[in-house]
């Protein structure tokens, strides 16, 4: 390829190890998944080794070079085209007969070529034992055998790079076809010639490729001068093979070159134990049972949203104490005003509202890389097979279905997987109906908020179920009448059970966590600095009371109340005069505040919550007991503070309220009300919906920032409890906006990645639309059910 590199491609059956061994040979952290398809696109990395620059390019899995898919014509198209300067084939020593049909392809395209028995660990374990050296000899290119996760063997797979990069000249491989394929492929051979100046490739490959109806070799070679007639010659060639042979040209091509692979194989195997039941497939008898393996994908399912909302309730309640501190702390050193407003309420309010359930997320992506890294994932595209099979589809469009619990965005890139364009396209539509974890945060606010601890993991569950089951039946709608067509096989490797290291599970987790953490850096900031901007402003805004007098009014009736009832008959001027009386009220706010926060969440009349009140009983009969006339006047001194309190949050709420109607967002709210009323949702929501089609978590932050406004309480400024409340929330209403988050249109990164992928905007606009007319529709019937069902 030039630019004085050595261009190295790294190329393979797909879960060969291709992408373990691009990570040990560059340092690079790219995931790496036991299952096929992790890689669908080319990555590149950088090497100096034997002061020789070397360009790798790990590329996606390949059986052969028959392309179908589009991952496989990215990896075929580099080889092809690209001409890099040396070829590493990869190949699973566990399995060498079925990854040499890759290699012989690779080497009747005469390039440079080394290969690479990765895994000769789990192939020795397995009791199989090949001969490197005759392997090599036989196919007349460098043989190394490599183990990808511990590095052994990379020093001296480099060194055969380096080596066979100064090699032009090849002894093709020649395999015999038999005499009526070979007369074909001698005579394309000798029409190519007229054309062969202008090609790249090996006469023989291309007379091959044309036999076997390879359409992008037929399309490159039609476009060039004497083009049509080899083309003509090809297909007439075809015709008369089928006859002869009694099967398409591919069919007879293929059959010879497994026959070939085969006796290569026997002839460098020097050791292979008989054929017994692995771990894997005793596991796979249960996992993969007929009728047992949906019970157990789905219990395991269960059981990691369980973990998510269990789990990550420690570290979420550290983080939540740390952006109140942060918040307090920019508070009390930033002047009133818009400013102060902006960096605590806008900024830190709402990114910091986004940042405190990454918890939640490194948990839910700990549980998605077990279940790559494992082999498992392979496995639940198998056990949905039937299912996926029934909506049109098959089991391997499960897999980016599953990937889209993380982002929807490398899930919509795994699609490349599958060769049918139709499939595709369908499983690209229905893929963001899955649960990202950009939505998580969403589903945990109002979770907490309105759903008790005991049932909050199956409510997540439940939700994470909904999006399963729509999306299989769009698929089926989608399918049926917009995509309607012919039908692929399910076709599919189950790799052998491996247990995950840590370090690439941390890896894994990082990379999506820093994802999430960017996005708070960048689009939820701008978003919630745009949102606390339509939240203030205009500032001139007509009240309907003069609230500041109210509020005067309030100070008064309680000062002299404290007055009247406290400090004349105590003979003080003001509380903190009697140091006793000072200490008593101290004592009596700490228990009412500690029982506020250990009873939050409890059902009334439950024991928990009676065990609490009696707790907070005999703690107040013991400060009475200390000097029970004084207590008198502590007590009623702690009951008129606490009527003040909430009289003053009232009407700090109740022109908060006025202020946020009468704003720019208020407005934007109360103009689309009517839309989802029907719904069970305000214009506040509205507000929080319309902002959240940027991304997801954006909702979180726009709640926070509009029930910031107005809380005048600093010990409460959590969300959760903010919204339970809100009398315009109720556990029902709370369970239909998550339905509709779940459902309604693709955020904005998805839609510029589903607009990439199918190189149109018709799909994009058609996916936002849809979606988002089918959340309507299901969150009315949600909501409107619940409501006659007395909830």
């Amino acid at each position: 390829m030039g630019n004085g590199k050595i261009a190295v491609a790294l190329t393979g059956n797909p879960n060969s190890g291709k992408t373990t061994l691009f990570n040990s040979i560059t340092g690079a952290k790219q995931h790496v998944g036991n299952y096929p398809g992790v890689t669908v696109e080319k990555r590149e990395g950088f090497r100096r080794y034997q002061n020789k620059d070397l360009l790798l390019v790990d590329l996606p899995g390949t059986y052969s070079l028959t392309a179908h898919a589009l991952d496989e014509l990215i990896a075929r198209n580099f080889i092809i085209q690209d001409k890099p300067d040396v070829v590493v084939d990869i190949l699973d020593a566990s399995n060498l007969e079925r990854n040499l049909y890759l290699a012989v392809q690779l080497l009747e395209l005469e390039r440079p070529m080394v290969l690479a028995l990765n895994m000769v660990d789990v192939a020795k374990n397995m009791g199989t034992k090949i001969d490197l050296n005759a392997l090599a000899e036989k196919l007349g290119v460098p043989v190394v055998g490599t183990v990808g996760n511990r590095r052994t063997g990379v020093d001296e797979l480099l060194t055969a790079v380096v080596n066979e990069s100064g090699n032009k000249v090849r002894e093709p491989l020649r395999i015999d076809y038999g005499a009526d394929l070979e007369e074909k492929i001698a005579s394309l051979e000798e029409l190519l010639t007229k054309v062969r100046y202008d090609l790249r490739f090996p006469g023989r490959w291309v007379a091959l490729k044309l036999l076997e109806n390879d359409q992008e070799i037929i399309k490159l070679i039609a476009g060039l001068p004497e083009g049509a007639a080899v083309v003509a010659a090809a297909t007439d060639a075809r015709q008369i093979l089928q006859e002869a042979l009694n099967m398409e040209p591919e069919l007879a091509i293929a059959n010879y070159r497994y026959e070939y692979v085969g006796r290569l194989s026997r002839e460098v195997i020097i050791a292979k134990r008989e054929s017994v039941l692995t771990v894997s497939d005793n596991i796979d008898q249960v996992l993969t049972h007929r009728l047992l393996g949906l019970p157990i994908f789905l219990g395991l399912m269960w059981l990691m949203f369980n973990l998510v909302f269990t789990l990550g309730a420690f570290p979420q309640g550290w983080i939540e104490n740390g952006m109140g501190i942060l918040g307090n702390f920019a508070s009390s050193y930033l002047p009133d005003g818009d400013l102060k407003s902006l960096i605590v309420d806008g900024i830190i309010g709402g990114v910091g509202g986004v940042i405190v359930f990454l918890p939640q997320v490194l948990i839910l992506f700990f549980g998605i890389s077990l279940l790559e890294d494992t082999g498992y994932m392979a496995r639940a595209a198998f056990i949905m097979d039937r299912i996926m099979h029934a909506v049109g589809l098959h089991g391997k469009s499960f897999i980016p279905l599953l990937l889209g619990f993380g982002c929807s965005l490398p899930a919509i890139m795994g699609t490349r997987t599958l060769e049918n364009p139709k499939d595709r396209l369908v499983t690209i539509l229905v893929t963001p109906l899955m649960s990202c974890s950009a939505r998580l945060p969403v589903y945990t606010i109002l979770i907490g908020a309105f759903f008790h601890e005991a049932v909050a993991g199956t409510v997540l569950f439940s939700i994470y179920l909904i999006g399963i089951v729509l999306a299989i039946v769009m698929a089926r709608i989608f399918r049926s009448v917009l995509l309607a067509g012919e039908r692929e096989p399910f076709v599919m490797e189950l790799p052998q059970y491996r247990l995950p290291t840590l370090q690439t599970i941390v890896i894994h987790m990082c990379e999506r966590s820093m994802i999430y953490l960017r996005k708070a850096g960048t689009i939820i900031l701008a978003v919630s600095i745009l949102v606390w901007f339509l939240i203030n402003y205009p500032s001139d805004v007509s009240y309907s009371q003069n609230y500041e007098a109210l509020s005067a009014q309030a100070q008064t009736a309680y000062s002299q109340q404290v007055e009247k009832e406290i400090s004349q008959p105590l003979h003080i001027a003001a509380v903190e005069d009697n140091t006793e009386l000072k200490a008593m009220i101290t004592d009596l706010t700490d228990v009412d505040k500690e029982f506020a926060e250990q009873s939050e969440g409890l059902a009334a009349g439950s024991e928990d919550l009676n065990a609490l009140e009696a707790d907070k009983e005999a703690k107040m009969k013991e400060i009475e007991g200390a000097n029970p006339a004084l207590y008198v006047f502590a007590s009623r001194y702690v009951e008129l503070k606490n009527q003040f309190d909430e009289q003053n949050d009232t009407l700090a709420k109740e022109q908060a309220g006025e202020k946020l109607a009468q704003s720019y967002a208020g407005q934007l709210g109360h103009f689309i009300e009517p839309a989802i009323e029907p719904l069970g949702f305000d214009w506040r929501s509205g507000i929080g919906l319309i902002a959240a089609f940027t991304a997801k978590e954006v909702l979180v932050s726009t709640l926070g920032t509009i029930y910031n406004v107005g809380e005048v309480d600093e010990t409460s400024t959590d969300l959760q409890q903010a919204l339970a409340a809100d009398g315009s929330f109720t556990p029902l209403s709370a369970y239909a906006l998550m339905v509709f988050v779940l459902i309604y249109s693709p955020c904005l990164a998805t839609i510029a990645i589903i607009k990439r992928e199918t190189n149109s905007w018709k799909w994009p606009l058609f996916s936002s639309v849809y979606s988002t007319a089918l959340a309507w529709l299901m969150t009315f019937g949600v909501y409107q059910i619940g409501r006659l069902l007395g909830y």
